[in-house]
């Protein structure tokens, strides 16, 4: 439907409203469940392909904590990268909580999402410590930005300095959000953890449990800096990318141009700013959509058509269609 004939109702903000105005001037993605890893699915795949039409590509993997050096091919997307990981080092798949690229430390703007660099080098984070936090929400929001690993894992990627969760020292950037007030999270998006801590309501306590990532020595005493935004998109250092996609085979591409690079920027910072979410291969498959569209109508509805989870308000929409036309035209 048109956006000026009343798409939809605009979806309250979620957590991180109050981060950021949203910019106006300026897959889905695994994303952590986006590829996003990410990432993650946002409809239910394709059989994965026939081995004969996967990249033949290797790939060199560490755990984050310490281990020898393994190999890994023959993926085509975040789910089967981690059955890989997983193989080489003889653990479960549910072990994986996410990766980074290029360090094994928890660094938030390294985090492996639906490009991988052909020279990358892949950190697989384990689960470690359990924990249970009572919290008492004291604010609307609680200073968290989340997104999850696009295999049912939906962690903490950034926590807003002075915010309630700031002041709790025991939950870090990259605690893994296992369950609210008991009910368990386990398969759930980012964007339907998000909306569900800022459904509870204020002035009252709740319970999170968290698992955090298993830790090398030499990041035991750090709480992690990770969530402190760059302001640039992490998509691989490699000269060429390996693209992991929702449905059908992995594809080896370009790494993405300027005008790419600095669109998916700007529509990952609008969707932390609307949702409360940071999802570089959700915003990439968001520019992807609408690079090639004549006007915002079309646009929508092709939201609308492949990423309909996400029931984006039409300011959103909006602000997204203006962004992508803002870097085309050079407007950074």
């Amino acid at each position: 439907m048109p956006l000026g004939l009343g798409r939809r109702k605009k979806a309250p903000p979620l957590v991180e409203n109050e981060e950021a105005e949203p910019i106006r001037s300026g897959l889905g993605g695994l994303g952590v469940g986006s590829i996003g890893v990410v990432g993650g699915a946002l409809q239910p795949g394709l059989p994965p392909p026939p081995a004969s039409l996967r990249p033949r590509l290797v790939f060199h993997t560490q755990l984050a904590h310490g281990s020898p050096t393994g190999r890994i091919e023959g993926f085509t997307n975040v789910k089967e990268l981690y059955s890989k990981i997983a193989e080489a080092f003889k653990i479960s798949p549910a072990e994986v909580m996410f990766c980074t690229l290029n360090t094994h430390k928890v660094d938030m703007e390294k985090l492996l999402g639906g490009q991988i660099g052909l020279e990358d080098f892949i950190f697989a984070h384990t689960k470690g410590q359990r924990k249970e936090v009572e919290v008492f929400k004291s604010e609307e929001a609680l200073g968290l930005t989340i997104t999850d690993n696009g295999a049912g894992y939906a962690f903490i990627k950034r926590i807003k300095e002075g915010s309630v969760i700031d002041r709790i020292q025991v939950i870090n950037v990259g605690d893994m959000i296992e369950s609210i007030n008991g009910q368990s999270l386990i398969g759930c998006r980012h964007y339907e953890v998000a909306k569900m801590l800022k459904d509870l309501p204020k002035g009252r306590t709740f319970t999170l449990k968290l698992t955090e990532p298993r830790k090398a020595f030499d990041m035991i005493s750090q709480r992690s800096a990770g969530g402190k935004h760059s302001g640039s998109a992490q998509l691989g250092t490699g000269r060429g990318t390996l693209r992991l996609r929702a449905k059908g085979p992995a594809t080896v591409e370009e790494q993405p141009s300027a005008f790419e690079e600095k669109a998916i920027e700007k529509v990952d910072d609008l969707l932390e700013s609307y949702m409360g979410i940071r999802d570089t291969e959700l915003a990439a498959t968001m520019v992807e959509l609408g690079k090639d569209k004549r006007n915002p109508d079309e646009f929508a509805e092709s939201l609308d058509e492949q990423l309909g989870d996400f029931a984006f308000p039409d300011e959103f929409v909006f602000d997204v269609w203006g962004a992508i036309g803002d870097a085309k035209v050079g407007r950074y």
